[in-house]
């Protein structure tokens, strides 16, 4: 064969290598975005043109979740706001829409302190679906929920499906302290081995 044809075919399964290698890494891409963020990574699907655009709006979020100081809430200010959101729920049966309005302010207060900026909802909502990518929704719905009109019945019940929905975050929100929590007794016995065995080995 002349040497025009061996370039031509040289040519054909560099692009057919570079195809497959393409596809490989969009379908890595993918399962790793979906692993990550389970029902977020669907519904971005669904509220996006392609695929393409929905995993680099994720992307873009996971990016700037990295560049963020997010923080366990140290044990006092979580023994705070739990007391508060306790305060907030006893609240709800006299005054409804103060309460939901109290538990949205209570939320930011978490978050603010944890490190996540609060300026404005879709970019808060962004943020936490990077971390609590299961319960993002119940912050949207909650948002919803708690702006809706009706008659008293309707609002009402609007109002304290909003509290359940807030409450889930608040719940993951606060209960996220792992590099803040006391030693187990396991984990006391196993600081307690490792000194004693320091302390052997000096001696």
């Amino acid at each position: 064969m002349s040497a025009w044809i061996w370039v031509v075919i040289a040519i054909v399964v560099v692009v057919v290598i570079a195809v497959a290698l393409w596809r490989l890494l969009a379908a890595r891409r993918t399962g790793r975005l979906q692993g990550q963020f389970g029902p977020e990574y669907e519904r971005t699907l669904e509220s996006s043109r392609s695929r393409r655009q929905a995993e680099a709006d994720l992307e873009s979020r996971k990016e700037r979740r990295d560049r963020l100081d997010i923080r366990p809430l140290p044990r006092a200010s979580r023994e705070r706001y739990l007391e508060q959101s306790r305060a907030v729920q006893s609240q709800f049966v006299d005054q409804p829409e103060l309460a939901v309005a109290s538990a949205e302010s209570l939320i930011d207060a978490v978050m603010s302190e944890r490190g996540y900026p609060i300026d404005d909802f879709e970019q808060r909502a962004a943020d936490i679906s990077v971390d609590y990518p299961d319960v993002v929704e119940h912050y949207r719905e909650g948002r919803r929920l708690a702006r809706l009109d009706g008659d008293e019945g309707e609002q009402t019940e609007a109002l304290r499906q909003a509290m359940r929905h807030y409450r889930t975050l608040f719940e993951q929100l606060v209960d996220d302290d792992d590099a803040d929590r006391p030693l187990g007794r396991d984990e006391g016995q196993d600081a307690r081995t490792a000194d004693e065995a320091g302390v052997r080995r000096r001696a």
